[in-house]
Protein backbone atom coordinates (compact mmCIF):
# COMPACT_ATOMS: atom_id res chain seq x y z
CA UNK A 1 0.00 0.00 0.00
CA UNK A 2 1.15 3.53 -0.81
CA UNK A 3 1.66 6.31 1.71
CA UNK A 4 0.59 9.02 -0.76
CA UNK A 5 -1.28 9.06 -4.06
CA UNK A 6 -1.74 12.31 -5.99
CA UNK A 7 -4.49 12.53 -8.59
CA UNK A 8 -3.24 15.03 -11.19
CA UNK A 9 0.27 15.70 -12.46
CA UNK A 10 0.09 19.33 -13.47
CA UNK A 11 1.61 22.30 -11.67
CA UNK A 12 -0.23 21.50 -8.42
CA UNK A 13 0.30 17.75 -8.35
CA UNK A 14 4.00 18.01 -9.19
CA UNK A 15 4.57 20.78 -6.64
CA UNK A 16 2.95 18.74 -3.86
CA UNK A 17 4.85 15.58 -4.87
CA UNK A 18 8.18 17.44 -4.94
CA UNK A 19 7.54 18.97 -1.52
CA UNK A 20 6.57 15.62 0.01
CA UNK A 21 9.76 14.02 -1.29
CA UNK A 22 12.17 16.88 -0.56
CA UNK A 23 10.75 17.43 2.94
CA UNK A 24 11.19 13.69 3.60
CA UNK A 25 7.47 13.21 4.23
CA UNK A 26 7.52 10.13 2.02
CA UNK A 27 9.80 8.10 -0.21
CA UNK A 28 9.70 7.36 -3.91
CA UNK A 29 8.36 3.80 -3.46
CA UNK A 30 5.53 5.12 -1.26
CA UNK A 31 4.28 7.75 -3.72
CA UNK A 32 2.26 7.58 -6.95
CA UNK A 33 0.97 10.28 -9.34
CA UNK A 34 -1.95 9.41 -11.61
CA UNK A 35 -2.54 11.63 -14.63
CA UNK A 36 -4.07 11.10 -18.10
CA UNK A 37 -0.97 12.50 -19.81
CA UNK A 38 2.24 10.58 -20.58
CA UNK A 39 4.54 12.81 -18.49
CA UNK A 40 4.57 15.56 -15.84
CA UNK A 41 3.35 19.04 -16.83
CA UNK A 42 2.33 17.86 -20.31
CA UNK A 43 -0.79 20.03 -20.50
CA UNK A 44 0.98 23.08 -19.10
CA UNK A 45 3.73 22.83 -21.69
CA UNK A 46 1.36 22.15 -24.60
CA UNK A 47 -0.95 25.05 -23.77
CA UNK A 48 1.65 27.68 -22.98
CA UNK A 49 3.66 26.59 -26.01
CA UNK A 50 0.73 26.87 -28.40
CA UNK A 51 -0.28 30.39 -27.38
CA UNK A 52 3.35 31.53 -27.54
CA UNK A 53 3.72 32.79 -23.98
CA UNK A 54 7.29 34.16 -23.63
CA UNK A 55 7.14 35.08 -19.91
CA UNK A 56 4.98 33.96 -17.01
CA UNK A 57 2.60 36.41 -15.40
CA UNK A 58 3.82 35.44 -11.94
CA UNK A 59 7.15 36.57 -10.40
CA UNK A 60 10.31 34.50 -10.10
CA UNK A 61 9.59 33.41 -6.52
CA UNK A 62 6.58 31.39 -7.72
CA UNK A 63 7.64 27.92 -8.86
CA UNK A 64 7.41 24.21 -7.94
CA UNK A 65 10.39 23.91 -5.58
CA UNK A 66 10.58 24.22 -1.80
CA UNK A 67 13.10 27.06 -1.39
CA UNK A 68 11.62 30.45 -2.35
CA UNK A 69 14.64 31.61 -4.42
CA UNK A 70 15.22 28.27 -6.14
CA UNK A 71 14.17 29.51 -9.60
CA UNK A 72 16.20 32.73 -9.31
CA UNK A 73 19.28 30.75 -8.25
CA UNK A 74 18.73 28.35 -11.14
CA UNK A 75 18.51 31.33 -13.48
CA UNK A 76 21.83 32.71 -12.21
CA UNK A 77 23.51 29.38 -12.93
CA UNK A 78 21.88 28.41 -16.21
CA UNK A 79 19.90 31.37 -17.54
CA UNK A 80 20.68 34.65 -19.27
CA UNK A 81 20.00 38.32 -18.52
CA UNK A 82 16.79 38.16 -20.58
CA UNK A 83 15.32 35.25 -18.59
CA UNK A 84 13.73 37.58 -16.02
CA UNK A 85 11.54 40.43 -17.17
CA UNK A 86 10.27 43.68 -15.71
CA UNK A 87 9.77 45.06 -12.22
CA UNK A 88 8.52 41.76 -10.81
CA UNK A 89 11.32 39.72 -12.42
CA UNK A 90 8.92 37.43 -14.22
CA UNK A 91 10.70 34.31 -15.53
CA UNK A 92 10.77 33.28 -19.17
CA UNK A 93 8.68 30.24 -19.98
CA UNK A 94 11.82 28.52 -21.23
CA UNK A 95 13.68 29.01 -17.94
CA UNK A 96 10.63 28.11 -15.84
CA UNK A 97 10.14 24.85 -17.75
CA UNK A 98 13.86 24.02 -17.52
CA UNK A 99 13.72 24.57 -13.76
CA UNK A 100 10.65 22.32 -13.56
CA UNK A 101 12.40 19.61 -15.58
CA UNK A 102 15.44 19.84 -13.32
CA UNK A 103 13.25 19.42 -10.23
CA UNK A 104 11.32 16.53 -11.79
CA UNK A 105 14.62 14.79 -12.57
CA UNK A 106 16.07 15.38 -9.08
CA UNK A 107 12.94 14.02 -7.38
CA UNK A 108 12.46 11.18 -9.91
CA UNK A 109 8.81 12.09 -10.46
CA UNK A 110 8.72 10.18 -13.74
CA UNK A 111 9.44 7.02 -11.73
CA UNK A 112 6.26 7.47 -9.67
CA UNK A 113 4.16 8.43 -12.69
CA UNK A 114 1.17 6.37 -13.85
CA UNK A 115 -0.68 7.37 -17.01
CA UNK A 116 -4.41 6.90 -16.52
CA UNK A 117 -7.76 8.61 -16.15
CA UNK A 118 -9.26 8.58 -12.67
CA UNK A 119 -12.69 6.91 -12.57
CA UNK A 120 -13.36 5.78 -9.00
CA UNK A 121 -12.36 6.65 -5.43
CA UNK A 122 -13.56 4.49 -2.54
CA UNK A 123 -12.93 4.74 1.19
CA UNK A 124 -11.93 1.37 2.60
CA UNK A 125 -11.04 0.39 6.16
CA UNK A 126 -8.40 3.04 6.95
CA UNK A 127 -7.20 3.59 3.39
CA UNK A 128 -8.32 4.72 -0.07
CA UNK A 129 -8.89 2.62 -3.17
CA UNK A 130 -8.31 4.51 -6.43
CA UNK A 131 -9.20 3.07 -9.84
CA UNK A 132 -8.53 4.26 -13.38
CA UNK A 133 -10.77 3.86 -16.41
CA UNK A 134 -8.50 1.11 -17.70
CA UNK A 135 -9.07 -0.86 -14.47
CA UNK A 136 -5.75 -0.23 -12.71
CA UNK A 137 -6.19 -0.13 -8.92
CA UNK A 138 -4.10 1.51 -6.23
CA UNK A 139 -4.36 1.57 -2.43
CA UNK A 140 -3.10 4.51 -0.40
CA UNK A 141 -3.23 5.91 3.11
CA UNK A 142 -3.33 9.54 1.93
CA UNK A 143 -4.99 10.85 -1.21
CA UNK A 144 -4.55 14.30 -2.79
CA UNK A 145 -6.96 15.50 -5.47
CA UNK A 146 -5.07 17.98 -7.67
CA UNK A 147 -6.94 17.48 -10.91
CA UNK A 148 -7.54 21.21 -11.42
CA UNK A 149 -10.53 22.33 -13.43
CA UNK A 150 -12.83 19.73 -14.95
CA UNK A 151 -11.17 19.61 -18.39
CA UNK A 152 -14.44 20.75 -20.00
CA UNK A 153 -13.44 23.57 -22.32
CA UNK A 154 -15.95 26.40 -22.56
CA UNK A 155 -17.36 27.53 -25.88
CA UNK A 156 -20.17 30.03 -26.35
CA UNK A 157 -23.27 28.65 -28.05
CA UNK A 158 -22.28 29.99 -31.45
CA UNK A 159 -18.89 28.30 -31.05
CA UNK A 160 -20.58 24.90 -30.98
CA UNK A 161 -22.44 25.89 -34.13
CA UNK A 162 -19.17 26.87 -35.81
CA UNK A 163 -17.64 23.50 -34.89
CA UNK A 164 -20.56 21.67 -36.46
CA UNK A 165 -20.18 23.73 -39.62
CA UNK A 166 -16.44 23.14 -40.04
CA UNK A 167 -14.77 21.28 -37.17
CA UNK A 168 -11.39 21.25 -38.92
CA UNK A 169 -11.25 25.06 -38.87
CA UNK A 170 -12.22 25.69 -35.22
CA UNK A 171 -10.24 25.04 -32.01
CA UNK A 172 -10.19 25.94 -28.41
CA UNK A 173 -6.66 27.10 -27.58
CA UNK A 174 -6.46 24.35 -24.94
CA UNK A 175 -7.40 21.51 -27.30
CA UNK A 176 -4.75 18.81 -27.29
CA UNK A 177 -4.20 19.30 -31.03
CA UNK A 178 -5.46 22.73 -32.13
CA UNK A 179 -6.06 23.21 -35.85
CA UNK A 180 -3.31 24.77 -37.95
CA UNK A 181 -3.84 28.48 -38.60
CA UNK A 182 -4.89 29.75 -42.00
CA UNK A 183 -5.70 33.41 -42.55
CA UNK A 184 -7.84 35.30 -42.06
CA UNK A 185 -8.00 34.33 -38.38
CA UNK A 186 -10.26 35.36 -35.49
CA UNK A 187 -9.18 34.90 -31.87
CA UNK A 188 -12.11 34.94 -29.44
CA UNK A 189 -11.48 36.25 -25.92
CA UNK A 190 -10.11 39.25 -24.05
CA UNK A 191 -7.84 37.63 -21.48
CA UNK A 192 -4.18 36.70 -21.33
CA UNK A 193 -4.36 33.53 -23.45
CA UNK A 194 -6.14 35.40 -26.24
CA UNK A 195 -3.59 38.23 -26.01
CA UNK A 196 -0.58 35.92 -26.28
CA UNK A 197 -2.05 34.02 -29.22
CA UNK A 198 -3.05 37.24 -30.99
CA UNK A 199 0.51 38.57 -30.70
CA UNK A 200 1.95 35.29 -32.01
CA UNK A 201 -0.45 35.08 -34.97
CA UNK A 202 -0.20 38.80 -35.82
CA UNK A 203 3.51 38.28 -36.38
CA UNK A 204 2.94 35.16 -38.47
CA UNK A 205 -0.06 36.48 -40.44
CA UNK A 206 0.28 40.29 -40.44
CA UNK A 207 -2.96 42.05 -41.30
CA UNK A 208 -4.97 38.83 -41.23
CA UNK A 209 -5.80 38.56 -37.52
CA UNK A 210 -8.77 39.93 -35.57
CA UNK A 211 -9.21 39.62 -31.83
CA UNK A 212 -12.87 39.63 -30.79
CA UNK A 213 -13.70 40.35 -27.16
CA UNK A 214 -16.82 41.19 -25.20
CA UNK A 215 -14.97 44.01 -23.42
CA UNK A 216 -12.02 46.40 -23.81
CA UNK A 217 -8.65 45.29 -22.47
CA UNK A 218 -8.60 45.10 -18.68
CA UNK A 219 -5.12 45.96 -17.42
CA UNK A 220 -3.89 44.25 -14.25
CA UNK A 221 -0.36 43.02 -13.54
CA UNK A 222 -1.61 39.89 -11.77
CA UNK A 223 -4.65 37.60 -11.60
CA UNK A 224 -5.44 39.12 -8.21
CA UNK A 225 -3.96 41.78 -5.93
CA UNK A 226 -0.64 40.62 -4.34
CA UNK A 227 -2.22 41.43 -0.96
CA UNK A 228 -4.05 38.10 -1.27
CA UNK A 229 -0.74 36.23 -0.99
CA UNK A 230 -0.26 37.15 2.67
CA UNK A 231 -1.91 38.40 5.84
CA UNK A 232 -2.89 41.80 4.38
CA UNK A 233 -6.13 40.37 2.98
CA UNK A 234 -6.06 36.72 4.06
CA UNK A 235 -6.45 37.47 7.78
CA UNK A 236 -9.81 39.05 7.09
CA UNK A 237 -10.72 36.38 4.52
CA UNK A 238 -10.31 33.59 7.09
CA UNK A 239 -13.00 35.19 9.27
CA UNK A 240 -15.66 35.39 6.54
CA UNK A 241 -18.61 33.06 6.12
CA UNK A 242 -18.43 30.56 3.25
CA UNK A 243 -20.85 32.61 1.13
CA UNK A 244 -18.84 35.76 1.81
CA UNK A 245 -15.65 33.93 0.83
CA UNK A 246 -17.15 32.89 -2.49
CA UNK A 247 -18.30 36.45 -3.27
CA UNK A 248 -14.93 37.84 -2.22
CA UNK A 249 -13.04 35.40 -4.48
CA UNK A 250 -15.23 36.28 -7.45
CA UNK A 251 -14.63 40.01 -6.94
CA UNK A 252 -10.91 39.66 -6.23
CA UNK A 253 -10.02 37.77 -9.40
CA UNK A 254 -9.05 39.92 -12.34
CA UNK A 255 -10.77 37.67 -14.87
CA UNK A 256 -10.19 38.35 -18.54
CA UNK A 257 -7.30 40.72 -17.80
CA UNK A 258 -3.80 41.19 -19.20
CA UNK A 259 -0.61 42.75 -17.75
CA UNK A 260 0.50 46.16 -18.99
CA UNK A 261 3.41 44.89 -21.07
CA UNK A 262 1.07 42.74 -23.17
CA UNK A 263 -1.24 45.69 -23.65
CA UNK A 264 1.72 47.74 -24.89
CA UNK A 265 2.75 45.02 -27.36
CA UNK A 266 -0.80 44.75 -28.68
CA UNK A 267 -1.07 48.51 -29.05
CA UNK A 268 2.18 48.57 -31.02
CA UNK A 269 1.04 45.77 -33.35
CA UNK A 270 -2.35 47.39 -33.86
CA UNK A 271 -0.72 50.72 -34.74
CA UNK A 272 1.31 48.90 -37.38
CA UNK A 273 -1.83 47.29 -38.81
CA UNK A 274 -0.73 43.76 -37.88
CA UNK A 275 -4.10 42.93 -36.31
CA UNK A 276 -7.46 44.49 -35.50
CA UNK A 277 -9.50 44.49 -32.31
CA UNK A 278 -13.30 44.31 -32.14
CA UNK A 279 -15.73 44.40 -29.24
CA UNK A 280 -19.09 42.70 -29.49
CA UNK A 281 -21.23 39.59 -29.25
CA UNK A 282 -21.67 37.23 -32.20
CA UNK A 283 -25.21 37.26 -33.52
CA UNK A 284 -24.90 34.79 -36.42
CA UNK A 285 -22.26 32.52 -37.92
CA UNK A 286 -22.38 30.86 -41.33
CA UNK A 287 -19.91 28.80 -43.34
CA UNK A 288 -19.77 29.15 -47.09
CA UNK A 289 -17.12 29.42 -49.80
CA UNK A 290 -14.56 27.83 -47.45
CA UNK A 291 -14.87 30.57 -44.81
CA UNK A 292 -16.85 31.61 -41.73
CA UNK A 293 -19.05 34.66 -42.10
CA UNK A 294 -19.77 36.26 -38.74
CA UNK A 295 -22.15 39.07 -37.87
CA UNK A 296 -21.94 40.89 -34.54
CA UNK A 297 -24.81 42.41 -32.61
CA UNK A 298 -23.35 45.79 -33.52
CA UNK A 299 -23.89 45.00 -37.20
CA UNK A 300 -20.18 44.57 -37.91
CA UNK A 301 -19.32 41.69 -40.23
CA UNK A 302 -16.11 39.67 -40.40
CA UNK A 303 -14.76 36.67 -42.29
CA UNK A 304 -12.35 33.98 -41.14
CA UNK A 305 -10.88 30.70 -42.29
CA UNK A 306 -9.72 29.80 -38.77
CA UNK A 307 -11.31 30.53 -35.38
CA UNK A 308 -9.54 30.04 -32.05
CA UNK A 309 -11.47 30.26 -28.79
CA UNK A 310 -9.51 31.48 -25.77
CA UNK A 311 -12.59 31.24 -23.56
CA UNK A 312 -11.33 29.16 -20.64
CA UNK A 313 -13.05 26.26 -18.93
CA UNK A 314 -16.59 25.47 -17.92
CA UNK A 315 -17.33 27.12 -14.55
CA UNK A 316 -18.77 23.84 -13.26
CA UNK A 317 -15.51 22.68 -11.68
CA UNK A 318 -17.20 20.18 -9.35
CA UNK A 319 -19.20 18.55 -12.14
CA UNK A 320 -16.96 15.48 -12.42
CA UNK A 321 -18.28 11.94 -12.06
CA UNK A 322 -15.68 10.63 -9.62
CA UNK A 323 -16.07 13.72 -7.41
CA UNK A 324 -19.87 13.59 -7.43
CA UNK A 325 -19.81 9.90 -6.47
CA UNK A 326 -17.23 10.48 -3.75
CA UNK A 327 -19.21 13.34 -2.19
CA UNK A 328 -22.34 11.19 -2.00
CA UNK A 329 -20.64 8.06 -0.69
CA UNK A 330 -18.59 9.79 1.99
CA UNK A 331 -21.06 12.56 2.76
CA UNK A 332 -18.31 15.12 2.21
CA UNK A 333 -19.08 18.67 3.28
CA UNK A 334 -19.51 21.28 0.55
CA UNK A 335 -20.43 24.95 0.69
CA UNK A 336 -23.54 26.31 -1.01
CA UNK A 337 -21.41 27.00 -4.11
CA UNK A 338 -20.60 23.28 -4.29
CA UNK A 339 -16.92 23.56 -3.37
CA UNK A 340 -15.22 21.57 -0.56
CA UNK A 341 -15.19 22.75 3.03
CA UNK A 342 -11.67 21.87 4.19
CA UNK A 343 -9.55 22.47 7.28
CA UNK A 344 -6.33 24.50 7.47
CA UNK A 345 -4.36 21.54 6.09
CA UNK A 346 -6.72 21.36 3.07
CA UNK A 347 -8.13 18.11 4.42
CA UNK A 348 -11.67 17.38 3.22
CA UNK A 349 -11.98 14.35 5.49
CA UNK A 350 -9.40 12.11 7.19
CA UNK A 351 -6.46 11.57 4.82
CA UNK A 352 -8.19 13.19 1.82
CA UNK A 353 -6.58 16.46 0.68
CA UNK A 354 -7.32 18.90 -2.15
CA UNK A 355 -5.56 21.71 -3.99
CA UNK A 356 -6.20 24.16 -6.80
CA UNK A 357 -9.83 25.25 -7.31
CA UNK A 358 -11.01 22.72 -4.71
CA UNK A 359 -9.00 24.50 -2.00
CA UNK A 360 -9.97 28.09 -2.75
CA UNK A 361 -12.42 28.54 0.13
CA UNK A 362 -9.41 28.07 2.39
CA UNK A 363 -6.56 29.55 0.30
CA UNK A 364 -8.47 32.40 -1.34
CA UNK A 365 -8.26 33.94 -4.84
CA UNK A 366 -4.70 32.74 -5.57
CA UNK A 367 -5.54 29.08 -4.94
CA UNK A 368 -5.56 28.12 -8.64
CA UNK A 369 -2.22 29.73 -9.47
CA UNK A 370 1.40 28.61 -9.06
CA UNK A 371 1.61 30.32 -5.67
CA UNK A 372 -1.57 28.45 -4.75
CA UNK A 373 0.23 25.20 -5.53
CA UNK A 374 3.11 26.25 -3.29
CA UNK A 375 0.77 27.16 -0.45
CA UNK A 376 -1.16 23.90 -0.85
CA UNK A 377 2.08 21.91 -0.74
CA UNK A 378 3.13 23.70 2.45
CA UNK A 379 -0.22 23.03 4.13
CA UNK A 380 -0.41 19.39 3.09
CA UNK A 381 3.19 18.53 4.00
CA UNK A 382 2.77 20.18 7.39
CA UNK A 383 -0.22 17.92 8.05
CA UNK A 384 1.91 14.82 7.56
CA UNK A 385 4.77 15.88 9.83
Amino acid sequence: MLEWLIAGGGIHGCTIAAHLLKQKNTSQNQLKIIDPNPEPLAEWKNRTGFIGMPYLRSPGVHHLDVKPFSLKQYGKSYGTETDFYGTYRRPSLYLFNEHCDSLIKKTNLKEVWHEGMLSLIEKMDGYWKVQTKSGDQFYTKNLVISTGVNQKLFLPEWGHTAKKLAANRVSHVFDKQPVKPEGPIIVIGGGISAAHLTIKLARQFPGQVTQLSRHPYRIHDFDSDPGWLGPKYMNGFSKLSLNEKRNTISKARNKGSIPRDLNNKLHHLKEKGRYSFAIGEVETVQYKADAFHIKLGTGQKMTAKTIYFATGFSPEVMNTDFLSDLIKKENLQCAHCGFPIVNQHLEWCDHLFVSGPLAELELGPSSRNIIGAMKAAERITSASC
